[in-house]
């Protein structure tokens, strides 16, 4: 991501994919849609013919009617499609729970050997990423059916990484969850997108995509 950056961040999860392709399919419509607007505006700007006896026509009022509705099917069913995708767990491998604090997160690994880490922003070094860095890293392996579990230990807090598609709410006294697969090793960063005090723009939030041997040596 740069700051002159005008398009939604790289895909890395099939998620964000779908979300990519649901955006340039709505994008297609409306940008129709403002062309056919401004052509007709025109017309009717500069067309000085007048016909005083037609004051309806029966058969474009049934069209503007009928194709507005077929416009937001279009729009509609992509939209359910993905919605649906996103809320499904296909069999996870790995279960990990993500605790939002003032101003901190927590994360925990018990499906087999028991890991706790907490993760906390680094102050600035000179090649580190501002306001992104952390001390401990979430790990977690790629081409994985992975369940992120979320919750809270004070106020709302929301964990969000664009560039995997996925942001979801830490509700205090309630557990959140939704599926993730990471489709390339890498870092990806991302922050509490939920107003939760004074520090709230200094919760990051950075997870470390590896080889799935290398996770269970490191998890082990």
């Amino acid at each position: 991501m740069k700051w002159t950056k005008f398009y939604l961040p790289d895909a890395y999860s099939p998620t964000m994919e779908q979300l990519v392709y649901f955006h340039d399919h709505t994008m297609s419509i409306i940008t129709s849609i403002t062309i056919l607007i401004c052509i007709l505006l025109n017309s009717l700007l500069w067309n000085k013919l007048i016909d005083l006896n037609m004051n309806e026509h029966q058969m474009i009022e049934t069209w503007w009617t009928i194709l507005p509705t077929i416009v937001l099917f279009l729009i509609a069913i992509p939209s359910l499609k993905i919605l649906y995708s996103m809320e499904e767990l296909i069999n996870p491998t790995i279960s990990i729970k993500s605790m939002g604090h003032q101003w901190y997160w927590s994360y925990e690994y018990s499906d087999k050997f028991c890991k706790e880490l907490e993760s906390y922003m680094k102050y600035n070094k000179k090649n580190d990423f501002r306001l992104l860095e952390v001390d401990n890293k979430m790990k977690a392996p790629f081409l994985t059916q992975i369940r992120l579990i979320f919750s809270s230990s004070d106020v709302l807090h929301s964990w969000t990484i664009p560039c995997l598609g996925i942001k979801m709410d830490a509700v205090p006294g309630r557990i959140n969850q939704s599926s993730l697969m990471i489709k390339k090793p890498g870092i990806f960063m991302g922050q509490c997108s939920e107003i939760c005090g004074t520090n709230h723009s200094f919760m990051p939030i950075m997870l470390e995509s590896i080889k799935l041997n290398k996770f269970i040596k490191w998890i082990s």
